[in-house]
């Protein structure tokens, strides 16, 4: 289906969603951070059909993460995930680049209903 990196500082959860994905048949890579991710993306190119990564993380947080890789790739769709109202609220100033933001705790099932929905958005 489609190529997503998971980018969220706890690996439990990293670990998580990457399975859960998985089960649509996502190829899932994972990075513990901002700035792993955005070597990774680099490496890679941009080739990813999703970006999804947590807000709150050290090093490099979600949103620095957003605005780099979307100047870097800007065809690149990027999804974020926050447990931190304040953090949801500094997300909605990138409206234009993000195509959804998710509030943890979420379940699996409406992380890959979701997921999909933005995933076919991006395609048109």
């Amino acid at each position: 289906m489609s190529r997503i990196l998971v980018v969220d500082d706890e690996e439990a959860l990293r670990t998580l969603v990457a399975r859960g994905l998985s089960l649509d048949g996502h190829d899932c890579l994972m990075a513990a951070d901002g700035a792993e991710a955005l070597d990774i993306l680099i490496a890679e190119k941009g080739h990813f059909d999703l970006l999804l990564t947590d807000i709150r993380m050290p090093l490099m947080d979600g949103i620095a993460l957003a605005l780099a890789a979307k100047q870097e790739f800007p065809e690149l769709t990027i999804m974020l995930m926050t447990g931190y109202a304040e953090q949801r609220e500094r997300a909605k100033s990138l409206e234009a680049i993000v195509s959804e933001v998710m509030t943890k705790p979420f379940t699996i099932a409406d992380l890959r209903t979701t997921v999909l929905k933005v995933i076919e958005r991006s395609i048109g």
